[in-house]
């Protein structure tokens, strides 16, 4: 039997093969709540072979959300994430959730209130101001996350993945930056893990010994005046010691190099099809005149992480989740081969959800997915897709399929 398929210990949890569905965004909520369409996306790839599926991206309260088809974390969705939870046992898989505060990227109209990160400053994005935290209101963070990971231990999780990494709030105050505090929660690299040090601290005492706690976290930002490897190993090193149960390395930065977490072309004329032309007109305008100047081309190829994931795994001993770029049986196994405990990927689980039992069927050796990012495109305003699942869709949007995949397939 190949080592993809051999069962897993993460904490205190086994998973039945090595294969993890990614936290990649499903845009499938309403209201920040679960939804019949996240239950049946996440159960067909349950019942697909996964070993564990992530459901991606719940903020630990409402100023953490940065779009309305997102989860925030609170009380009133739990009953909806235990059905989901229970079905995905019932499929054989463990089932896992995200969670994270976006900081600055988000608006007021999506989180309620003016944006809060590390600093201030403006987020062009969206754009809007984005005012500092205070101290009583990160040490109030905290709590959010800890309350989070115990909510999501009712909803019957069996892993809980903190996102540190892309720009987000805890990635926020570690990269300098985003990070221009003069208090004890900037400056030095040991002063700017202050909050994820408290957040994880946290969040263990919330886990217990009852599910898993994973890390994602970056290997590197991904441009000038970012974090860099070796910061980043630093990173690593202090998570290792904070006692978490395995770390996913990804790099990149949504606010300033977003193509490198994802890698190939953003597909334009497909993010802006699907916007609201009245409430985004001003974001579809920019776009269109200096869009590949703000969203830049990424080459793409397979397991385009694995050389600075294997630093990390000759520096660390904590278990290695490795994803990026994961859509061929034979890199999965060398991916396994090279050390790592598991792997992540969701592209090849959008074009198929039934990806994993035809790798271990033999019935194939490698994703049919040819990375046109199509679903990358429509999951800032609608729900995760892949093309080949839409009908009549637009000539002009047909074209960019065509030559995206002509690019990188």
């Amino acid at each position: 039997m190949s080592s993809i398929f051999t069962p897993c210990q993460i904490g205190p949890i086994e998973l039945r093969n090595r294969t993890i569905r990614s936290a990649a965004f499903e845009n499938m909520c309403k209201n920040n709540m679960p939804t019949e369409m996240l239950f049946d996306y996440h159960t067909a790839v349950a019942r697909g072979g996964i070993g564990m599926t992530t459901i991606a991206y719940a903020a630990v309260n409402r100023s953490g959300v940065s779009f309305n088809g997102q989860l925030y974390m609170r009380e009133e969705i739990v009953p909806g994430l235990k059905k989901l939870t229970d079905a995905i046992h019932q499929e054989g898989a463990k089932a896992a959730i995200q969670l994270g505060h976006c900081g600055n990227m988000t608006h007021w109209y999506t989180c309620g209130h003016i944006p809060v990160g590390a600093s201030s400053g403006i987020n062009i994005y969206s754009p809007t101001i984005v005012r500092a935290l205070k101290e009583s209101e990160i040490l109030a963070l905290v709590c959010d996350f800890g309350n989070a990971v115990k909510l999501a231990k009712k909803a019957g999780f069996d892993c809980v993945e903190i996102h540190a990494g892309h720009g987000y709030l805890i990635s926020q105050f570690l990269s300098p930056y985003t990070n221009k505090r003069k208090d004890k929660f900037g400056g030095s690299l040991e002063n700017r893990m202050r909050f994820m040090r408290m957040v994880m601290q946290e969040v263990m005492k919330a886990a217990g010994n009852e599910i898993a706690v994973v890390v994602k976290t970056n290997m590197y930002d991904g441009f000038k005046g970012g974090l860099t490897l070796e910061e980043c190993l630093e990173v690593a090193q202090e998570l290792e010691n904070l006692g978490v149960h395995a770390l996913v390395l990804t790099a990149g930065f949504v606010s300033k190099a977003p193509m490198e977490i994802l890698r190939g072309a953003m597909p334009l004329k497909t993010l802006t099809y699907y916007m609201d032309t009245l409430r985004f007109w001003w974001l579809k305008l920019g776009i269109r005149m200096i869009g590949r100047w703000m969203i830049p081309t990424v080459p793409y190829e397979e397991t385009y992480f694995l050389e600075p994931a294997k630093i990390f795994r000759k520096n660390l001993k904590i278990p290695l989740i490795y994803v990026g770029g994961m859509i061929s049986k034979s890199k999965m196994e060398e991916v396994l081969n090279e050390g790592f405990v598991a792997f992540q990927l969701a592209r090849p689980l959008i074009y198929d959800t039934d990806f994993i039992n035809k790798i271990k069927n033999g019935e194939i050796e490698k994703s049919e997915c040819k990375h046109s990012n199509y679903c990358i495109g429509r999951m800032y305003s609608i729900e995760m897709k892949c093309h080949h699942c839409v009908d009549k869709l637009p000539k002009k949007l047909q074209k960019e399929i065509e030559k995206n995949e002509q690019m990188w397939g």
